[in-house]
C-alpha cells in the first residue's frame, strides 16, 4: 500500500499545491539564514545581507520563509522568534506555532494553534494537514481522518496537505515541513 501511495505522490507531484509560501512542496531550501545570519536575524535578498527580524527592509512573506526554513533546519527557537515580529492572529503564524509545538514535544499546544489558525482562515489546508498529522502521531486516526475529509472538501485533493496527512496516517508520522 506505502509503495502505491508513493507512486501516487510521485506522479501528481507537478500539481501538488504548496506547502508554504515558497513556491514549493518540497523541503525548504538552505539559504545564509541558516548558514550565515546569527539569531534574530533573516538573509534578505534584495540587500544581500543579513537583517534584524523587525527590519522593514523584509515583509512577512519573507519572514515566513525564514520560518519554514529555521524550522525544518530544527532552530525552532529562532524560527519563534522569527514569527514574534509577525501579526500572531495571522492564520500561517498560528499554523508555524502550532508546527513548532508539535515538533518540540507540546501537543496540547499545538492542538490549540492548529484550531486558532483553522478558527481564523478554514480554508487553512496546511494547518488541517499538520493537526492531522499530529493526531496520527499521537494514534488518533479517527480525528486524522476527519481533517483528510476537511480538506479534501475544501478542495485539497491531491495537494501536499492531503498526501502527506494520508501518508501520516498509514506510517503513524508527520512530515518535516
Amino acid at each position: 500500500m506505502r509503495i502505491t501511495t508513493l507512486a501516487a505522490a510521485a506522479f501528481l507531484a507537478p500539481s501538488i499545491a504548496l506547502a508554504a509560501s515558497s513556491g514549493s512542496t518540497n523541503p525548504p531550501k538552505t539559504t545564509k539564514t541558516t548558514t550565515e545570519c546569527k539569531a534574530g536575524q533573516v538573509f534578505d535578498t534584495k540587500t544581500a545581507q543579513c537583517v534584524d527580524k523587525s527590519s522593514n527592509l523584509i515583509d512577512d512573506d519573507t519572514r515566513y520563509d525564514a520560518v519554514r526554513e529555521l524550522a525544518y533546519a530544527g532552530l525552532y527557537d529562532r524560527a519563534s522568534g522569527v514569527l514574534d515580529e509577525m501579526d500572531a492572529t495571522d492564520s500561517r503564524v498560528m499554523t508555524y506555532r502550532g508546527f513548532i509545538a508539535r515538533k518540540t514535544g507540546d501537543m496540547e499546544a499545538a492542538m490549540t494553534f492548529y484550531t486558532a489558525a483553522i478558527e481564523a482562515n478554514a480554508n487553512n489546508i496546511l494547518a488541517r494537514s499538520y493537526m492531522g498529522q499530529g493526531m496520527a502521531e499521537a494514534g488518533d486516526r479517527v480525528g486524522a481522518k476527519l481533517q483528510l475529509a476537511e480538506i479534501r472538501t475544501r478542495g485539497g485533493r491531491n495537494t501536499w496537505a492531503e498526501i502527506a496527512l494520508r501518508n501520516a496516517i498509514q506510517t503513524g508520522t508527520g512530515s518535516n515541513y
